[in-house]
């Protein structure tokens, strides 16, 4: 089993979005200028052999990219294959927590995800610590993202230390999955995987053969179970993700628990 950690299926007003540019000039990408079907991103796991892509909401300062109900449609359309990730407005605490644990008792989500720099707060501003107890609460992860941005945005809200470390040491009972891999601090992110129980690394925004030489390595030896494969689709897709995985040397064990099996686990997902 393949499960993506970390995958959007984009309205219109996210993936139309001028901070985005940047990730256009790289990847070649045109401005998109109709909607996305959720076919599309059905037949974008099916080239690359994902059985469940766990997509989420996006929520920033200026309005909803992707509302938690506009996901909670999508994954209606292919509840066996997609999996909602909450997102919330750190601007109003209380309604935040409502909103979570509505995405969580009624519509079926299986985490929440704040992205810092969309918010230019990092992860250990006090807006965010009533979400952390909430997650506890309900027993499901926090998703963030870690290391430099591709939009033009400051990174400085990535660094794994001091900000996601505090908040590791605050809630040593909060779930964290800390996406994107925390390139340039990469050691630094390996560390904190290593010193808490309760924190893991997953690979969206890179392909295969662009992994640092020190996150194999760490997945080949005591970080297996801490390390979660994830795209950024539709930024990069599947099939395109894992060109080269034979490379990478890991053994069969180490390869199904990266593949799915971590994230079957962290996310509580039903894999018969």
């Amino acid at each position: 089993m393949i499960v993506d950690a970390w995958a959007q299926h984009p309205t219109l007003r996210h993936s139309q979005h001028a901070m985005f540019e940047s990730l256009r000039r790289w990847t070649g990408a045109k401005r998109p200028t109709e909607p996305l079907p959720v076919t599309a991103t059905i037949a974008a796991m099916d080239a690359g052999g994902v059985d469940k892509s766990l997509i989420c909401a996006w929520c920033a300062p200026d309005g909803w990219m992707i509302s938690n109900d506009e996901v909670a449609a999508f994954v209606q359309e292919a509840p066996d294959r997609l999996v909602g990730v909450a997102s919330a407005d750190l601007r109003d605490p209380v309604g935040a927590v409502r909103e979570l644990r509505r995405c969580v008792e009624v519509l079926g989500f299986r985490a929440l995800r704040i992205v810092p720099w969309l918010w230019e707060l990092p992860p250990d501003h006090r807006w965010y610590y009533p979400l952390y107890v909430a997650c506890v609460e309900l027993g499901i992860p926090f998703c963030t993202q870690v290391g430099h941005t591709g939009p033009l945005r400051t990174s400085e809200t990535g660094r794994p230390i001091p900000y996601l470390d505090r908040v590791a040491l605050d809630f040593p009972d909060l779930v964290i999955v800390a996406g994107h891999i925390g390139y340039p601090w990469t050691t630094e992110m390996i560390a904190m995987a290593t010193k808490y129980p309760n924190v893991y690394i997953d690979t969206s925004a890179y392909t295969v053969r662009r992994y640092p030489p020190e996150l194999v390595a760490y997945m080949r030896r005591h970080g297996r179970n801490n390390v979660l494969f994830g795209t950024n689709w539709p930024m990069i897709a599947p099939a395109h993700a894992l060109e080269g995985l034979d490379e990478l040397g890991l053994d069969p064990d180490v390869r199904a628990a990266f593949l799915g099996g971590n994230a079957a686990r962290v996310f509580r997902l039903r894999t018969g």
